[in-house]
């Protein structure tokens, strides 16, 4: 068994496909309308089969109105995702980003074990950590 796809609610897909394509460097798979609800799904280009799937926070038709507030209000809140990702180089993925305009949550920071991370926002307030394994 592996991971195959992840998905990430987002407010606007666009602006989303800008700071995971421009910024990040991710490649575009798919970019798709099901149901009147676009979705794209990126990868990073060392793992071109993991998807992560960018879809508007109000994607699901069968939610209510009133939960599709609450999921923005947690979204805004950046409560909702989070993902994880290895650099061989915490410093310079910092650097790259922050100069990118990426919202800063954590400068690069050493942990006891050894672990080297920062942590950004992407546009919708998803968390994304960079890590690099110690020495």
């Amino acid at each position: 068994m592996k991971l195959s796809h992840c998905a990430l609610a987002v407010h606007d897909v666009d602006q989303a496909l800008g700071f995971y394509r421009d910024v990040l460097g991710f490649e575009v798979r798919d970019d798709a309308e099901t149901e009147g609800t676009r979705w794209v799904s990126v990868c990073p280009p060392s793992q071109p089969d993991v998807r992560i799937l960018l879809r508007s926070s109000g994607a699901d038709p069968g939610v209510p109105q009133a939960d599709r507030r609450v999921i923005e209000d947690l979204l805004a809140k950046g409560l909702l995702g989070r993902l994880v990702f290895v650099t061989g180089d915490c410093d310079a993925t910092f650097r790259r980003l922050e100069s990118a305009g990426a919202e800063v949550m954590q400068e690069p920071k050493t942990r006891a074990d050894g672990t080297r991370d920062c942590a950004f926002l992407d546009p919708s307030g998803n968390l994304l950590r960079f890590t690099q394994q110690a020495a």
